[in-house]
């Protein structure tokens, strides 16, 4: 197959997912686009995987990012796999507009996909046109990175680019691609795809390659197969404890769109909570609600069990040992989680030794924030503030505190008990305020600030748009320059919908 491959470095690939057999994928190049200009390239990740940021900032970079040419090296191809959306089968989903370029090994040693998103269509496109537009590339690119700078295993975003073509969704919007970094792109779905077909050898050879590529630990056990679905199963725990950590609701939590390598992949409907509420949804597709906040942990266990049921030809030749296998496994993930979320708590309220009573007082506060309509994150970002004194309330940090609750009074009383749970530790204030400050972010991508920056972009300005990517770099700094961005938005400003980029 002829793929137009160009002589251009300096990428070195080192591929091995197209080694695979054929019905893995589609060998497919990128469809090229008519006037490619770069947006935003990510230097410091360029750098991190070993590429050079000058080469990638060039006309030839450019026009690399927009699939307009293939690096040496490059094998491009489209990946298959099934999912479950929204609770429906769908035996047959895979890339429909992206295409992996090939893999590379970073500056630590790990492997590395490198995928362009809106680079055209593919044999998985359906009625799709295989392409994107910029506000959902943007978005894609400050809220992952985001993530990444919030310790929180992610997908990450390299480059940026404009194709300078139209893209019709609900109006004509200027089209984009953003190429995508991952430990790969194998997903649940994937597993899902070849266990439904009763294509056995092809479910063994995907579950060699993920253990030998993520999980090679599982090779010294008694049944790797069921090893590596312990260690999916604790990926996945320890991921959604962070999501919830930050506020963090990713929309689409379909099978298709859960990594194997566990970390958070696409970012379409996605959103960060303003006023705290378990039941916040955004996404516009969500019409009941399957993924709203609350939600996340229980939706993370049932797509682990559609994990689980697609492993089962490996772990035993006796169907009923096999079950009674995995779902042992499976039963894991509760407490796995509640043990992460709970350590999150403690974190967030600068408490360090483990003490009965710790999460009920963190429920507590959630719950008077849920009915007082406060911000998620200022809430935490401000109790931080008060963790540097154990004076009585009615402070000026207090009434900052409580303002944020439409009822005061029912923080004040919150913080009562709070300063004196803190009190049974020996624990300077600085040093706790320190920690506070590390888990407890100033800055999240917010959805107004998102949308005030597509919406400058669409008309070619990306100066809010370089300006937010710059203020989320650095989530856990005060940056007084830059307060207002800490701020949540006012009624006209509110975002209750994000949608798909489809």
């Amino acid at each position: 197959m002829d793929l137009n491959i160009q002589k251009t470095e300096p990428f070195h690939f080192d591929n091995t997912y197209v080694k695979l057999p054929e019905r893995f994928y589609e060998l497919i190049k990128p469809t090229p686009v008519p006037e490619p200009k770069l947006i935003k390239l990510n230097r410091p990740l360029a750098q991190h995987l070993g590429l050079d940021p000058d080469f990638l900032a060039s006309t030839t970079g450019t026009n690399i990012f927009a699939g307009n040419s293939v690096p040496e090296g490059s094998e491009p191809l489209a990946m298959a796999y099934a999912g479950q959306q929204f609770g429906g089968w769908v035996p047959q989903l895979g890339d429909g507009r992206a295409i992996l370029l090939g893999e590379v090994i970073d500056v630590e040693g790990v492997r590395r996909d490198i995928q362009l998103k809106g680079a055209g269509r593919t044999r998985y496109s359906r009625s799709g046109d295989g392409r994107a537009w910029v506000g959902p590339v943007l978005r894609e690119y400050l809220v992952s990175e985001a993530m990444a700078s919030l310790n929180i295993p992610t997908t990450r975003a390299l480059a940026a680019i404009v194709t300078g073509e139209t893209i019709f969704r609900e109006q004509a919007f200027p089209g984009a691609v953003i190429t995508r970094v991952a430990s790969s792109h194998i997903r649940v779905g994937t597993f899902q795809y070849f266990a439904a077909r009763e294509d056995f050898q092809a479910l063994q050879v995907l579950a060699d390659h993920v253990i030998n590529r993520h999980y090679p630990i599982a090779l010294e056990t008694e049944n790797p197969y069921l090893s590596l679905f312990e260690n999916v199963v604790a990926q996945q725990a320890a991921l959604i404890a962070k999501w919830m950590a930050v506020g963090f609701i990713h929309g689409v939590m379909n099978t298709d769109n859960v990594l194997i390598s566990g970390e958070t992949i696409d970012y379409g409907p996605c959103a960060f909570m303003d006023s705290y509420h378990p039941h916040t949804v955004f996404s516009s597709i969500d019409r009941m609600g399957r993924y709203a906040y609350q939600n996340q942990p229980k939706i993370a266990h049932w797509n682990l069990a559609s994990l689980a049921s697609s492993l089962l030809p490996l772990i035993d030749t006796d169907e009923n040992r096999a079950a009674k296998e995995l779902e042992e496994a499976l039963n894991a993930f509760s407490q796995l989680y509640l043990t992460a979320w709970s350590s999150s708590l403690r974190k967030k309220l600068g408490l360090v030794k483990e003490q009965s009573g710790d999460i009920e007082l963190a429920y507590e506060l959630l719950k008077i924030m849920a009915v007082n309509k406060a911000d998620f994150t200022l809430t935490f970002r401000r109790l931080s503030d008060l963790a540097g004194t154990l004076e009585p309330e009615n402070s000026e940090a207090d009434k900052s505190f409580g303002a944020l609750f439409e009822e005061e009074r029912s923080s004040y009383d919150w913080l009562v008990k709070w300063r004196n749970r803190l009190a049974t530790e020996k624990r300077d204030d600085p040093t706790r305020q320190a920690a506070m400050r590390a888990v407890n972010p100033a800055y999240i991508p917010r959805n107004h600030r998102i949308e005030q920056a597509i919406s400058a972009a669409i008309v070619g300005d990306y100066e809010p748009f370089e300006i937010l990517t710059n203020i989320l770099s650095m989530p856990f700094d005060d940056q007084p320059q830059n307060a207002m961005y800490q701020l949540p938005p006012s009624p006209e400003e509110e975002v209750h919908e994000t949608f798909c980029g489809t």
